[in-house]
């Protein structure tokens, strides 16, 4: 389902034809747009008149600014087509740590009836044999208001949170003043740049080649990515203001 500036970046529920599962980001990487409400309707409605599971991310629902839910289950009727994942690694840096969750509610159900968490626990107890000591005494810092007996917790989470999209609003000026068609920035720490009738490879070879700068090529996100480059805003400050500096040397 291609997500492109010319729908919104939301698909067009009506061309596509029923499906089993459907995985749904947001806010999205690597567009970093963000699903209104109307938007998340309109998709559980789908789900519903389809019989279709929405397998949905909110990895980045905590840099959400806008009046958009942060969660599907925001949506009345949600809990009977949809599967909510979520990560510590966008809210906290837990990357390389990894540790996240799932919600499977038990409104949800297959065709005959059967709970959908059922089959997920097996599927999880097979598979899985928890996350360990470590990482979870990581979370439970997170989300703890006295963060452990240290005084940071989601005040800390927070404020790491708001140094990134700082980083992005740099990102952002950065590629508009150059006179280049921008989205996202704002509900998440990717920016989404195009650079119309070229390849996403040849623009990214360029800034690396020219101004050292790693990018995403688009394309490597799926056809409807090609054209565009995705830029993150994961990094130290003066490396952001050092790559606005080249960039507005490679384009000026």
């Amino acid at each position: 389902m291609k997500c492109l500036p010319e729908n919104d970046f939301f698909p067009d529920l009506l061309s596509v034809p029923r499906i089993d599962i459907i995985f749904f980001c947001s806010p999205n990487n690597p567009t970093g747009a963000a699903a209104t409400r109307k938007q998340l309707k309109e998709l559980v409605g789908f789900a519903k008149a389809n019989g279709s599971i929405i397998i949905y991310d909110s990895a980045y629902a905590i840099y959400m600014s806008d009046d958009n839910p942060k969660s599907i289950y925001e949506i009345p009727g949600a809990r009977e087509v949809a599967i909510e994942t979520a990560s510590f690694s966008k809210y906290a840096g837990f990357t390389g740590v990894r540790l996240g969750w799932t919600v499977v509610p038990d409104e949800l159900r297959f065709s005959d009836g059967f709970p959908v968490a059922n089959d997920f626990n097996r599927i999880m107890c097979t598979c899985f044999n928890g996350a360990s000591n470590i990482a979870q005494a990581g979370g439970l810092a997170c989300l703890s208001l006295e963060g452990l007996k240290a005084p940071e917790g989601l005040k800390a989470m927070h404020g790491v949170v708001e140094f990134y999209k700082e980083n992005t609003k740099i990102i952002v000026d950065t590629f508009t003043s150059l006179g280049f068609q921008v989205y996202g920035g704002r509900n998440a720490p990717y920016v989404w740049v195009r650079f119309p009738g070229r390849k996403s490879w040849d623009i990214f070879a360029e800034i690396l080649e020219k101004a050292h700068i790693v990018t995403t090529p688009g394309s490597g996100f799926g056809p409807g990515g090609e054209g565009f480059i995705r830029v993150s805003a994961f990094g130290h400050r003066e490396n952001i203001l050092e790559a606005a500096r080249r960039l507005k040397s490679l384009y000026k």
